[in-house]
């Protein structure tokens, strides 16, 4: 593990492919804090259906969390999303993104990314979107396709939760 402090994963990848599972159970097996998903709690609070323009105050929101977060982290820091999250959201949903989260993908690095497979069970959720397992998998070879062309590092992350914890440990201490 590099010494930088805190050490910040960023759990990313398509809906229900088991992030917050993973991200809750590194963080309780590492003790280390873990930054919930913003967009699970802005979104419920809305009047209305969310709109592109909402992605921004997402981005901005999740960003706020995580640095709230990393005052507690002693060494390790565990985002349950990032802003490319945001990003391929917002181009697979309205075809084009904003530039202050293209940017945020760029300047705003993790030292590593656990990628998630789509190769869990779809779980119905009020806001989740794309249940089609080849929509999953688009989605997914996105993000890698993305995680790529940033130069960031990554693990690509499957199985059963079991499975998942233990390829996560592995990459952290590698």
């Amino acid at each position: 593990m590099p010494d930088n402090r805190p050490y910040r994963i960023a759990i990313t990848g398509p809906e229900s492919t088991g992030k917050s599972t993973l991200a809750r159970n590194l963080a309780r097996r590492l003790g280390a804090p873990w930054v919930p998903e913003f967009a699970r709690y802005y979104l419920p609070l809305l009047d209305r259906h969310y709109e592109e323009s909402d992605l921004i105050d997402i981005l901005q929101g999740q960003l706020r969390w995580e640095q709230n977060h990393s005052q507690f982290a002693r060494h390790l820091l565990f985002c349950d999303t990032d802003p490319l999250v945001i990003k391929i959201w917002s181009i697979y949903k309205y075809g084009r993104c904003h530039p202050l989260i293209e940017e945020t993908c760029y300047t705003h690095r993790y030292t590593l990314h656990l990628l998630c497979q789509p190769d869990l069970p779809w779980a119905p959720d009020p806001l989740r979107e794309n249940p089609d397992a080849s929509e999953r998998q688009e989605l997914y070879d996105f993000y890698k396709k993305e995680l790529i062309a940033l130069d960031a590092p990554f693990v690509e992350i499957g199985g059963d939760t079991l499975q998942r914890c233990q390829t996560a440990l592995s990459a952290i201490f590698r």
